[in-house]
This record gives C-alpha cells, sequence and structure tokens, in this order.
C-alpha cells in the first residue's frame, strides 16, 4: 500500500490538528507528559489538566523534586492515577539514573515507568524526529478497519498482528505528520461510532469499508458482567472540617486523600473514637453514588457524621483535618469529590 502513507500525510497538513499545546516543540519533556495524560483520556480533557501541570511543573527537575502528593493533586480528576505516580517516579529515575536528560533511545524510554512500547514510540517520533510505529487505540481501529483484522486488539495474537501492519505502512519521512495524521484520523474521521468514511483519505484501501465490516471492527472487548462492590464512607464534620485519610501507596487510588471506610454494620461510635478520638453525635445518610472501574463497579454510601469533640491522641499518620474548601482541592478520588459538592 505504498500510497497510504503519501495520502494520509497530505490529509494531515489540511485537515489535521495543529494547535495542540504539546504540538510544535521538540522538547521530550513536554511530549512525555502530554502522551501519558493521553493515555485512556480525550484531548479535550487533558488540556486543561496538561496545562496547570506544567505551570506548576515546568521540567523534570521540577516534577521529580516535587512531593507526590502535589503530583497528585494536581492530577486529581483525571482518573487512572497510577499514571501520576509513575509519571512522578520516571522523572526521578531520569534524574537520578540519565542525569536529568531525557532518554533519546526507545528501548530507555519504554523502560521508564509507565510508558511501554507505543508511547516510547510516539516520544521519540515527536522529539527526536526518530522512525517507529505507534499502535495506541485510535490506531489499532484505524489498522484493523484499513487491513480487515479480525479479533479483540488485546489479544496477543490480533496485537501482533496490528503491529506488523504497523511497521510496513511506515514512511521513510515525514514521520511526524505520518505519526499525528494516524492519531489524527483515529480521532476526528475513524471513529469508534459514527465513522465518517467518505471523508477518510485512505477509503478506497479500506477493507472494512470495501466489504461493510466497518461498523464489526475492531471487535470489542469480549464481554463479561462486571462485578457490583459496596463501600461506607464517612464524612466526619468537626467546627467546619472534614477529615481525610490517606490511602496505601498501590490499590485503588493509591497515594490519594480519601474518606476513610468503614464495614457495613460498623460500629460507628466506637470505631471513629478508637480511629480518631473523634466523639460521634449525629449520623445522617447522603445520597448515595457509583464509580466505575474497568473491573467493577463501586456503589458508595456516604455517611455525615457530626463530631462534638476529639479526644487527644497521638496525632496518626495520613490522617488530616481540613476546611471543605481545603478538601475539594486535595488530592481526593472524583467520586469523593462529588460527595463533597453535596456539603
Amino acid at each position: 500500500m505504498p500510497d497510504f502513507a503519501a495520502k494520509l500525510i497530505a490529509w494531515q497538513k489540511q485537515h489535521g490538528r495543529h494547535d495542540l499545546p504539546w504540538q510544535g516543540t521538540r522538547d521530550p519533556y513536554l511530549i512525555w507528559v502530554s502522551e501519558i495524560m493521553l493515555q485512556q483520556t480525550q484531548v479535550a480533557t487533558v488540556i486543561p489538566y496538561y496545562l496547570r501541570f506544567l505551570a506548576r511543573f515546568p521540567d523534570v527537575a521540577a516534577l521529580a523534586a516535587a512531593p507526590l502528593d502535589e503530583v497528585l493533586r494536581l492530577w486529581s480528576g483525571l482518573g487512572y492515577y497510577s499514571r501520576a505516580r509513575n509519571l512522578h517516579r520516571a522523572a526521578q529515575a531520569i534524574v537520578g539514573e540519565h542525569g536529568g536528560v531525557f532518554p533519546r533511545r526507545p528501548e530507555a524510554v519504554a523502560a521508564l515507568p509507565g510508558v511501554g512500547r507505543s508511547t516510547a514510540a510516539a516520544i521519540c517520533v515527536f522529539a527526536f524526529g526518530q522512525r517507529h510505529a505507534i499502535l495506541d487505540g485510535n490506531v489499532k481501529r484505524v489498522l484493523a478497519r484499513l487491513r480487515g483484522v479480525k479479533g479483540y486488539a488485546g489479544e496477543k495474537k490480533v496485537a501482533d498482528r496490528l503491529w506488523l501492519e504497523a511497521e510496513r505502512l511506515l514512511p521513510r519521512r515525514s514521520l511526524e505528520t505520518y505519526t499525528q495524521g494516524l492519531m489524527d484520523l483515529g480521532a476526528m474521521v475513524c471513529t469508534r461510532t459514527k465513522p465518517r468514511c467518505t471523508a477518510c483519505p485512505v477509503h478506497g484501501a479500506c477493507v472494512a469499508f470495501k466489504r461493510g465490516w466497518v461498523g464489526e471492527l475492531p471487535a470489542p472487548r469480549p464481554r463479561q458482567q462486571l462485578p457490583h462492590k459496596c463501600a461506607v464512607m464517612l464524612v466526619l464534620v468537626r467546627a467546619g472540617e472534614i477529615l481525610l485519610e490517606k490511602r496505601p501507596p498501590s490499590g485503588i487510588w493509591g497515594g490519594l486523600w480519601s474518606l476513610p471506610e468503614v464495614a457495613q454494620k460498623t460500629d460507628l461510635e466506637s470505631s471513629c473514637l478508637k480511629r480518631f478520638g473523634a466523639h460521634v453525635v449525629e449520623v445522617e445518610p447522603l445520597p448515595a453514588t457509583m464509580h466505575g472501574f474497568t473491573h467493577f463497579k463501586l456503589d458508595i454510601h456516604p455517611l455525615r457524621l457530626r463530631v462534638s469533640a476529639l479526644t487527644p491522641q497521638a496525632a496518626e499518620p495520613g490522617v488530616v483535618w481540613l476546611s471543605l474548601e481545603e478538601a475539594r482541592g486535595a488530592a481526593i478520588p472524583a467520586p469523593v469529590r462529588r460527595i463533597l459538592a453535596q456539603l
């Protein structure tokens, strides 16, 4: 398919995106931050987070030196928080192991926490002008339809076939425009639903378009019933302040501040007195909320607890009382933010 790259490059120059905040730079740090944020998140959502993040962490040294709490605070609401933790770890690795200089070899870039093959390839293309194939979610969809590749792209044999196609189609020149073109085509034309096939510059060579398979490719993830889990969250309120508790560094919402959780049918008064020295005098149920994760759904039942007094005790590590405004501005998960918005 020798004219595929030429048509895509010409299309990108005329119709693609050219004014995104991370375009027009060769700074690998700026490109890396954008590529990590764009993993599993749409461009429109990423842009304000990206601008705020760079205003606080303008270079890799600033990010590496920052407390993880501050990194998570600026990431709060963007989701998939392991990305933020890995970004912080990778920045420290670049400073500690690479002398503060972003590595240029794709193998070294891919070895950074949270990067991987496709993200490393994109960074090396846009920052260093190197010749590498990418295979993010948009590109998987474009190539699956273009070449008529059936099956779920998360399966190894399907992914291997798509990587092979990505390598075969790679041009010798204009790698940045070609790579951006693939991303733009998937985001703007070859979309998951309602693709605009007649506006596609390569629809004449598209197997799915010719055979009427566009709606079937790529095959979705095999459906499975997501289990439901329940959590009881405590909104302890005392003199206008809210108690937040630091979550463990790994796992769901790792390292974020959150509302304390208890098992159902817990004796709230004795539990709060033992854990926080808090004397609870009133309990009020708040509206329940649901939060979806990749592998399960979490039903959250918040309870507002009015605290009349605190028993003096040694300060528990990872526990803090904050004003409502400060709590809302802390590094908290999205459902906790929704709960605090009700207060």
